[in-house]
């Protein structure tokens, strides 16, 4: 009777292949090169000098203090966070229900958009910003957040499509049926059934569509009004140099984003789901 290797055993021959050295070192590179300048920034950030140089004088805690005291960045940072989530409420109050027709209803034009729901995403921002810029100036609209948050929905509203559509896709139909069967209306049947199971692909498309409306500085540059968000303030101050302000508030937002990545996969982890050694008893 024949017995599959043991995944110590996998994991022996896999170090011993030269090949699998050689890949790694060349992630490790990769990896450095990515993260590195994340690494500069923290380090930075801390340094007890006004110049953005090596080398390091000492250990402050006075650039962000600095940044507590701007009220300019502050303000930003309000309006970036207002945008975003607004954004992302809107994408997914829009998005979800268009995978849904996408995926269960059959209408005149179905191809066509779902082509046009990805234009946006596909488009360089500048082409959108300037589109809807357009449109909102024909329509005699003030330039102002609001303004940025229909863009940035605009833009970032195939994100919730694609990854929602997609986990219908792989959604079991049975599962509905048979809350209809046992007597379930269709709205206890989506909150009870469907909900559940497309749940990572909602809140992960949401955490994705935040983070990159946090960021996004092309659509913004066209449809902000006096209201400036962190990107465009970072982008205005960078104008006169990097300063130790800038590092502050950017290992903020790292340390921010790791945290909401862990968050949401913790509440994503099924508790019922046995790790993949655990034997049946």
């Amino acid at each position: 009777m024949s017995t599959l290797p043991s995944q110590p055993g996998i994991r022996r021959r896999r170090r011993a292949d030269p090949s699998f050295w050689l890949l790694a070192g060349l992630a490790s590179l990769i990896l450095a090169f990515l993260y590195l300048p994340v690494v500069v920034l923290i380090v930075f950030s801390f340094n007890d000098n006004i110049v953005t140089t090596l080398p390091l004088k000492g250990f402050t805690w006075h650039w962000y203090q600095a940044m507590l005291a701007n009220e300019d960045m502050l303000a930003a940072i309000g309006n970036s966070l207002y945008v975003a989530t607004v954004a992302t409420a809107l994408t997914l109050v829009i998005g979800v229900p268009a995978a849904f027709a996408i995926d269960r209803a059959d209408f005149p034009g179905k191809t066509a958009f779902r082509r046009l729901v990805m234009l946006p995403l596909t488009l360089p921002g500048i082409i959108t910003g300037i589109s809807m810029l357009n449109m909102f100036r024909m329509l005699g609209f003030n330039l102002s957040l609001e303004t940025v948050i229909m863009g940035h929905g605009t833009a970032l509203i195939a994100i919730v499509v694609t990854q929602v559509y997609a986990r219908l896709q792989r959604f079991d139909r049975r599962l509905e049926e048979a809350s209809g069967d046992l007597g379930g209306k269709p709205w206890q049947t989506f909150l009870m059934v469907t909900l559940p199971n497309i749940r990572s692909a909602v809140i992960g498309s949401g955490l994705l569509a935040f983070t990159l409306s946090f960021d996004e500085i092309p659509v913004t540059f066209f449809l902000t009004g006096r209201d400036n968000t962190l990107p465009m303030y970072i982008y205005s101050t960078l104008r006169r140099g990097i300063t130790p302000e800038i590092n502050a508030i950017g290992t903020i937002i790292v340390v921010v984003s790791l945290g909401l990545i862990f968050l949401s996969i913790s509440l994503l982890r099924d508790p019922q789901r046995r790790p993949a050694s655990a034997k049946p008893g």
